[in-house]
């Protein structure tokens, strides 16, 4: 069910520093006090959610249960129906502890050596949860292909060997303010600000 944020302090429930500068690029507009959890030294919780939202969700709740703030996570990964949907879920467990992107593309690339099928799409959950424990959750998506060898070193994660339908640049390439406007991630917020943000 829809909840309105009224502003104040929000927690980016995330380590990443990828993720929290893009995030506080689509909240800027909002005016929220933003700090991420890994700022407040906040626990990663373990992912064992089966979706991209059920992620999301636990880790929103972790977040605001830890700082008593209402807390924003994201649960995001590249899919690819070649591979059976992989990595999916498992898409920052692919690139292991050192969080290496390049040995986690180098995977997705063997995987699809020899196969024609290079169609895949990022997907982001995004979760907004309350310290009472209501959360309100949507997905977003954007489809492309995958490209080799990687190009560009803007953005993060797998961002460098997709391109999104309709470009001929990869994510790795693109200009973030563009990336900002078609991404996953924005598709998502689109939908948060309709239930959540908007007065």
């Amino acid at each position: 069910m829809a909840r309105k944020f009224d502003g104040g302090k929000l927690v980016i429930a995330t380590h990443n520093s990828g993720k929290v500068v893009e995030i506080a690029d689509l909240l800027a507009p909002f005016g929220a006090d933003l700090v991420s959890a890994g700022k407040l030294g906040l626990p990663e919780p373990e992912e064992t959610g089966s979706s991209f939202i059920a992620n999301a969700e636990l880790k929103a709740l972790a977040a605001t249960k830890g700082s008593g703030f209402p807390a924003l996570a994201d649960d995001s990964g590249l899919v690819v129906p070649t591979l059976g949907g992989d990595p999916g879920i498992y898409s920052a467990r692919w690139a292991g502890p050192s969080k290496n992107f390049q040995s986690a593309m180098r995977k997705v690339e063997d995987g699809l050596r020899g196969e024609k099928d290079r169609t895949s799409r990022f997907v982001s959950a995004l979760t907004l949860a309350w310290p009472d424990g209501h959360t309100v959750s949507v997905e977003g998506t954007v489809r492309g292909e995958l490209t080799w060898p990687p190009r560009g070193d803007r953005g993060f994660g797998y961002d460098p060997v997709f391109v999104p339908v309709g470009y001929d640049i990869t994510f790795g390439e693109m200009d973030p303010v563009e990336k900002h406007q078609i991404s996953h991630r924005a598709d998502a917020f689109r939908k948060l600000v309709d239930l959540c943000l908007k007065s």
